[in-house]
């Protein structure tokens, strides 16, 4: 489902210097797998996350998904394949504020050209526990209410890949452990590829494999205890 290949990631400081910030990272998921990438801050995860989900182009190396290659796919071919296989949730929501919770889930599907968006997005919603509150915007919501519409949102799509970046790093510890209950069993149920960057040890041991990322290098790649 994900191939990364000898990852690497460079940018050019203000003195010109190259500052490398992940390198030579690679590994292979299955459709299904459930994945966890590890490691301090400034360790790169965000950095391979947005690689591996076609955000942004490696300096080398090369990324398949589905088993298309994503590395000289154009910034618009790329888009089209995020919107066809992929489902994200942040840890900042990015949720669209003038736009209701029923109307976040629907522009996914719409942008998809998909028919009935919005009973596929009032189903979602219902999954998540909120179907009482489509109507209502996110400065309406809880930090956990809103975490829950992009779930919706990330699931609406059928991906067959979820991208998911400290997903409760915002939240309290009772909104957390809900969200991350809710992400496993929504991913479990759509054999969805799960690809999770945490810092929390007890998040990723969920997971069937842990990649830990030290200085931008791989520090190990093991099943999860």
């Amino acid at each position: 489902m994900l191939s990364a290949s000898n990852l690497t990631k460079q940018y050019r400081s203000a003195s010109g210097h190259a500052l490398t910030v992940l390198d030579d990272v690679s590994f292979d998921l299955a459709q299904g797998d459930t994945f966890a990438i590890v490691g301090p801050s400034g360790s790169g995860k965000t950095t391979l996350l947005g690689l591996c989900a076609g955000l942004d182009r490696a300096t080398s190396g090369s990324v398949a998904l589905n088993d298309i290659q994503l590395d000289n796919l154009s910034e618009d071919e790329r888009a089209e394949v995020r919107n066809r296989y992929v489902g994200f949730v942040f840890q900042n929501f990015q949720l669209i504020p003038t736009l209701t919770a029923l109307e976040n889930v629907m522009v996914p599907l719409e942008l998809r050209g998909e028919a009935g968006a919005e009973t596929v997005a009032r189903q979602w919603l219902e999954k998540v526990g909120l179907g009482d509150r489509l109507d209502h915007y996110p400065a309406q919501l809880s930090g956990g209410e809103q975490q829950r519409v992009c779930i919706a949102r990330a699931f609406s799509n059928s991906p067959k890949i979820l991208f998911a970046d400290e997903p409760t790093g915002n939240l309290d510890a009772d909104n957390a452990a809900g969200i991350v209950d809710l992400i496993f069993d929504l991913n479990r149920t759509a054999g969805t590829t799960l690809v999770l960057v945490t810092h929390d040890p007890e998040l990723a041991r969920r997971t069937r494999r842990v990649l830990r990322l030290k200085g931008g290098r791989i520090d190990s790649l093991s099943e999860a205890k």
